[in-house]
C-alpha cells in the first residue's frame, strides 16, 4: 500500500552539484526535495510542482537567481512561493538586491545546517499560518455566500458590501489591516439567516410580531454559528454578524446598543449593507436609484446610522460606485414578495 508522503515540499537550485549535494544531506530527512541546475528549470518546476518553499542560487550561468525570483514573483501561479537566496555573496548591497527581488531571506555560504534548516523550519511555518489564514477566509466567504443563496439572494451582494466596507473602514482611518479584516469579515454578517425556519425567512406575506422576533434572532444565531476564537478574523465576523442591525440611536436589536457602543466595524457594515440591498433588486423590490438610496441614508443621519460615516461613504461615491459597476450582476426571476420590505429584513 502507498503512503502518501505530507512532508512540504522544497525546490533547491543550484549549479553547482556538490551545493546540491549538501542542501540533500542537510534537508532530505524532513522535506521531499526537487533539484534544478538552472534558472529556467527551476520555473518550470516550480510552476509544475508548486514547492512550498525554493533555495536559491544568486550566481548561475544564464538565468541568474535574481532574474529567476524576478519571474517567479511575476508569476500568477509562482508569486506566493518564499524564495530563500543561499548564495557565497554577502555584502549588504547583495542582501538588498535579494530582497529587492522578492525573497523572504538570504543564507550565506558555505552553509551551516543549523542555519538552513532553522531558517527553512521559520518560513514554512509562516507558510502554513498564511495557509491557515486563507482557508479560514474561504470558508467564512462561503459560508456568506451560503445565506445569501438561503435567502434567495443573487450571490454578489457580500461581494460588493464587503468592499464598500472596506472603503469606508479606510476613510475611517482605521488603517490597511483593519479595513481587509473588515471586509473579510464582512460576508458573514447575515450567517444566522441559515438557522431561521422557512416560514418566516420565505414567507411570501407581511411578518407578524412573533414572526418578526424569530427573524431578528439570525443576529444571535450568527453569533453563535461563529462562536468564541483566538483568530481575530473570526472575533471580527462575530461582531459584525450580532450588531449590524443595532441602530445610532438606540432603537435597534438584538441590545439596544447606542452610538459608539456599536462596534465600529459594524456600524461600517451596516451602511455598506443598506446601501447595496436598497440599490440591487430583490425578490421583493425593485432597485432603487443611488440618489435615492443616498437620500435614505442621509435621512437617517443619527437615528439608523453614525452620521460621520454617513458624510465619509458620500464623500466616497465614486469609489462605490466603481465597485457596483465591477460586480455587478443581471435581475434574476426570483418570487415577488413583497411583505419582506416592510419587515425591514434587506
Amino acid at each position: 500500500m502507498t503512503t502518501l508522503d505530507e512532508r512540504p515540499k522544497i525546490l533547491v537550485v543550484d549549479d553547482e552539484p556538490t551545493n546540491l549535494q549538501v542542501l540533500r544531506q542537510i534537508l532530505q530527512g524532513d522535506y521531499r526535495l526537487l533539484f534544478a541546475r538552472d534558472g529556467e528549470k527551476a520555473l518550470q518546476l516550480a510552476a509544475d510542482e508548486r514547492p512550498h518553499l525554493i533555495l536559491l542560487d544568486v550566481m548561475m550561468p544564464g538565468l541568474n537567481g535574481l532574474e529567476t525570483c524576478h519571474r517567479l514573483k511575476s508569476g500568477t501561479t509562482t508569486r506566493a512561493i518564499p524564495v530563500i537566496f543561499v548564495t557565497a555573496l554577502s555584502e549588504a548591497s547583495d542582501e538588498s538586491a535579494g530582497f529587492d527581488a522578492g525573497a523572504v531571506d538570504y543564507i550565506t555560504k558555505p552553509v551551516s545546517p543549523a542555519v538552513v534548516r532553522a531558517r527553512v523550519r521559520t518560513h514554512l511555518s509562516l507558510v502554513r499560518v498564511d495557509e491557515l489564514q486563507q482557508t479560514r477566509l474561504q470558508i467564512i466567504q462561503c459560508l456568506g455566500r451560503a445565506a445569501e443563496y438561503r435567502d434567495n439572494e443573487t450571490g454578489l451582494h457580500v461581494v460588493r458590501m464587503s468592499h464598500y466596507s472596506r472603503i469606508l473602514a479606510l476613510a475611517a482611518g482605521l488603517g490597511e489591516a483593519s479595513a481587509e479584516e473588515i471586509m473579510n469579515a464582512a460576508p458573514m454578517h447575515d450567517i444566522g439567516k441559515i438557522g431561521i425556519p422557512d416560514a418566516v425567512l420565505l414567507k411570501a406575506g407581511p411578518l407578524d410580531e412573533t414572526e418578526r422576533s424569530i427573524m431578528q434572532e439570525h443576529v444571535r444565531m450568527g453569533a453563535e454559528i461563529l462562536g468564541e476564537h483566538d483568530s481575530p478574523l473570526l472575533r471580527m465576523a462575530r461582531s459584525i454578524a450580532l450588531a449590524h442591525h443595532e441602530k445610532y440611536d438606540g432603537s435597534g436589536y438584538p441590545a439596544g446598543l447606542a452610538g459608539e457602543a456599536i462596534p465600529i466595524e459594524a456600524r461600517i457594515v451596516a451602511i455598506a449593507d443598506v446601501f447595496d440591498a436598497l440599490t440591487s433588486v430583490r425578490p421583493y423590490k425593485k432597485a432603487w436609484t443611488v440618489d435615492d438610496a443616498i437620500a435614505l441614508l442621509q435621512k437617517e443621519k443619527g437615528r439608523h446610522f453614525d452620521p460621520v460615516l454617513v458624510d465619509l461613504f458620500i464623500d466616497r461615491l465614486a469609489a462605490i460606485l466603481e465597485i457596483r459597476e465591477r460586480y455587478a450582476e443581471e435581475a434574476v426571476d426570483v418570487q415577488f414578495r413583497p411583505a419582506l420590505a416592510e419587515s425591514g429584513t434587506c
